[in-house]
């Protein structure tokens, strides 16, 4: 890999969780939250995992894991880094419209609003869609056989969590939330 691509992936995740520990101090809060239990064996552990993987390939050893997919050439690096930095933009952006509603778990919040402005009008999820292409753009960087794994436990993990959160949503805002999920996708426009 070259020398500047790590640094700029590690700028890319840095942003992403300092803006995250910034803004948290605003949110509303919860008047119902998903078990400590449930978090760590469907969210935590799955996200510790994949970023187990996407570490240094030296933890890994010299398995099917570690075999090459994507060559690493500068190409290849830019078109990672490119799909991280756009990740990283539609998280953070997506963070932002969501204002003192967010949480880093599932939860409903006092005057919990449903938003449906900037990238919730076209996808119920955009956090989860920015987080997604932040791993899927260093599982291309790596080019290894783990980035792929480890963007196949993120998005089971986002499905599982935004499943859970859609039905909370549901029994809370009724009809609202339901005519909005017809018209929305939940991950990707015009996708999934």
């Amino acid at each position: 890999m070259n020398l500047h691509f790590p640094a700029a992936l590690k700028f890319c995740w840095g942003v992403l969780l300092l803006y995250w520990i910034v803004s948290a101090r605003g949110a509303k809060s919860p008047i119902r939250t998903e078990s400590l239990a449930r978090r760590l064996v469907f969210y935590w552990l799955p996200l510790a995992a994949a970023v187990y993987l996407l570490g240094p390939g030296r933890w890994l050893g010299h398995g099917v894991l570690r075999d090459h997919f994507l060559p690493h050439s500068i190409l290849v690096e830019s078109i990672g880094l490119s799909i991280v930095v756009v990740g990283t933009s539609v998280a953070c952006y997506a963070r932002y419209v969501l204002g003192a509603n967010w949480s880093s778990v599932v939860e409903l919040k006092s005057d919990h609003e449903l938003i449906q402005r900037g990238p919730y009008r076209v996808i119920r999820h955009p956090i989860y869609s920015g987080l997604l292409l932040m791993f899927f753009g260093t599982a291309v960087m790596i080019g290894d056989w783990r980035g792929f794994l480890a963007v196949a436990i993120v998005f089971v993990s986002f499905w599982r969590k935004l499943l859970v959160e859609e039905r909370w949503l549901g029994q809370h805002f009724g009809s609202k939330f339901f005519d909005y999920a017809r018209h929305t996708k939940a991950l990707f426009p015009g996708i999934l």
